[in-house]
């Protein structure tokens, strides 16, 4: 096995822990890998080792303590500034709100929070992914270039049509693109200290008549964060 498989496999592992709304079995685990279930345990033990994983009572497996620490330190200085904002956004609008970033083809939620008294809150989890092609905050990042300025990027990530009215409006929204029946509203950050990002909510849709006040929002926050961020 080379060390390239094994570290593909490992962070396979990690992605399939994350993702799982449930703790998995080691023999769960070895079957979405493809793998036998004593190579998984050999990567588990290297990730308990690390504290990266570990195992409950009944022995399935669950993320470890480990994880929070290098999750904080991706985009430290982002997080620290935004996580205020974010709270005040998702008690202030009773739903949840989070911070977006573009890497490479993904856009991936850097760190999100609920609001404390709503259980109708839409859940998103820090880590969720999907490609620039879906969603509000994708198209918020995008409206920061102009055409001319996106394709020199080279990236082959297409321009979205919608990228020109959100340029106008100053933010972004989609529905029933990621989820049926949610909604998502995104403004971007102007910043160029920290990989491109935008902040955002997201909601039932059926729960929310006028979206003045969430855009209005967005924008107060948006600046408050790009500015101490400068």
């Amino acid at each position: 096995m080379s060390a390239s498989q094994t570290l593909s496999r490992g962070v396979r592992m990690l992605e399939i822990v994350a993702d799982s709304p449930t703790n998995l079995t080691i023999a769960e685990i070895a079957e979405k890998m493809d793998v036998h279930r004593s190579i998984a345990y050999r990567i588990l033990r290297t990730f308990e080792d690390h504290r990266l994983l570990t195992r409950d009572e009944s022995g399935r497996i669950r993320s470890a303590s480990g994880l929070a620490s290098l999750a904080r330190s991706v985009q430290r200085e982002l997080q620290n500034t935004a996580l205020p904002e974010l709270t005040k956004l998702a008690n202030g609008l009773s739903m949840t709100a989070f911070l977006a970033v573009w890497e490479h083809d993904m856009c991936t939620t850097l760190i999100s929070v609920e609001p404390a008294h709503s259980f109708r809150a839409i859940v998103h989890r820090p880590g969720t992914a999907h490609g620039m092609d879906v969603g509000a905050p994708p198209v918020a990042i995008m409206s920061k270039y102009t055409p001319a300025q996106w394709d020199a990027l080279n990236n082959g990530i297409p321009y979205r049509e919608q990228v020109r009215q959100a340029r106008l409006d100053g933010y972004a929204t989609s529905e029933n693109e990621v989820i049926h029946g949610v909604t998502s509203i995104a403004v971007p950050l102007d910043t160029t200290t920290t990989a491109p990002a935008a902040l955002a909510v997201v909601f039932a849709t059926s729960t929310v008549q006028s979206r003045e006040k969430i855009v209005r929002a967005l924008k107060e926050s948006a600046i408050t964060i790009s500015d101490e961020l400068g």
